[in-house]
């Protein structure tokens, strides 16, 4: 049976520093089941939309440029309570601040290269999901 979904992505960082295997054994440990995954890479533009919430603030710029230094990897995870757990296994944006054993703190380089993206709500996953999953709907 089915619980609800989440969204998240391995960042270039975590990507570039070859964490993909470890981190997907961390999601998979911890009872998440993967419902799509896919390796791409950001253009210029996908970016700048993905993250247009914060089109203008200061950070925008260095963002989109971070997301795309390299390939990343996408994936819709399923779990009961799946948004809350998903961001418990993943720590703090910081990793200096997340707890021990959490994906950020033992994958991320800094605030800015934090390894890990995980959808702070039901309706972000499902817009976040979309925008690199068309088949969403059967979720």
């Amino acid at each position: 049976m089915g619980g609800s979904i989440t969204f998240t992505m391995i960042k270039p960082d975590a990507v570039r520093n070859n964490f993909i295997g470890a981190i997907l054994k961390q999601i998979n440990e911890n009872g998440f089941r993967i419902k799509a995954i896919k390796m791409t890479h950001f253009t210029r533009e996908r970016a700048e939309a993905f993250y247009g919430v914060h089109a203008g603030k200061f950070f925008f710029d260095g963002l989109v440029e971070f997301m795309c230094s390299g390939p990343i990897v996408a994936a819709i995870l399923e779990k009961e309570n799946a948004i809350d757990s998903f961001r418990e296994l993943i720590g703090n944006t910081n990793p200096e601040k997340a707890d021990e054993g959490t994906i950020r703190k033992l994958f991320a380089e800094s605030f800015t290269a934090n390894a890990i993206h995980g959808s702070d709500s039901d309706e972000n996953a499902l817009l976040e999901g979309s925008f690199f999953f068309s088949v969403m709907e059967q979720f």
